[in-house]
């Protein structure tokens, strides 16, 4: 029998004892606090995901891939910030989200699948896992066998690895070469680590692939500039990003994007430099995509 008795997201959290005596504004109001306590907490561990977020963008620039592997809630979170990365961000194989148990377990839990290491190996081996990318495994527990499989196989190739934990010294901290572990502390309904744990998991995702992506040339200024506008709302964004990053008129953004192909990158480099698509696509390859770099000359 696995013990969980030490962890600390399996913990009773001593100020909700009483949560089914508590009136609905006091549930809510305790579950904020315990919620900005967590966020709070993810602060110690910047010097740690700044380790990571490095590594991510060198295994990017290499060619690789960064691959999100966890059980449950922890898998569903990889896979929300993998799927929003394409659009937001302009990728399309960059990042990716492992399961334990499949696309199906997004939806529905299936039960035991987080238990088997051979599981975790044999999803990697099917998505092409090799040395050039990085596993990120999300673990509230830190312990989850389906995740630690992953990353001995990882490391087995020669891959690199780091992981997303909630608990301190944990067992996937101790296997991975870059690991991200916040004492989320006690759930507010006792072991449910869809709760505090997930919501620190989700902070530190999201600060692994937005600082990757801005490393990456992905953003000028504060703008999100390889959004793609695959509808209405997003084109109509395209514009807005190109008119705050030009200072240019409605007009002028859009037919600037209607000769690009609604991307703004392009766009913001032809009206700031004053050239064509042609030559602004010139000047962003020369960057390696950097609007900033390519009209800083």
């Amino acid at each position: 029998m696995v013990n969980i008795n030490n962890l600390g997201t399996e913990q009773r959290n001593t100020k909700t004892l009483n949560l089914d005596a508590l009136s609905t504004r006091e549930i809510i109001e305790i579950m904020n606090e315990e919620d900005l306590n967590v966020v709070a907490g993810v602060k110690k561990a910047v010097p740690a995901i700044e380790t990571v977020v490095k590594a991510m963008i060198e295994t990017l620039k290499n060619g690789g891939r960064i691959i999100y592997t966890g059980a449950g809630t922890s898998g569903r979170m990889g896979i929300i910030d993998a799927v929003e990365c394409g659009p937001t961000f302009g990728c399309t194989t960059e990042f990716m989200g492992l399961i334990a148990g499949g696309n199906g377990a997004v939806f529905k839990a299936v039960e035991g699948a987080e238990d088997s290491k051979e599981l975790g190996v044999k999803d990697l081996k099917e998505n092409n896992f090799t040395n050039k990318d990085l596993l990120v495994g999300v673990a509230a527990s830190g312990r989850t066998p389906y995740v630690i499989g992953g990353i001995e196989y990882a490391k087995e190739i020669g891959a690199k690895t780091a992981c997303v934990c909630c608990n301190i010294n944990t067992e996937i901290g101790k296997l991975v070469d870059y690991p991200i572990e916040v004492s989320a502390g006690p759930e507010v309904l006792t072991g449910s680590t869809r709760l505090k744990s997930g919501t620190c998991q989700k902070v530190i995702i999201n600060m692994l692939s937005t600082a990757t992506m801005i490393g990456m040339g992905k953003v000028y200024k504060n703008l999100m500039v390889d959004v793609m506008a695959t509808n209405e709302k997003l084109v109509e964004r395209c514009r807005r990003i190109v008119m705050a990053a030009t200072e240019c008129d409605y007009e002028t953004a859009d037919a600037a994007l209607k000769k690009t192909n609604n991307h703004c990158k392009t766009a913001i480099v032809m009206i700031l430099l004053g050239v064509d698509e042609v030559e602004a696509k010139k000047q962003l390859e020369k960057s390696e995509g950097w609007v900033r770099k390519a009209i800083e000359k």
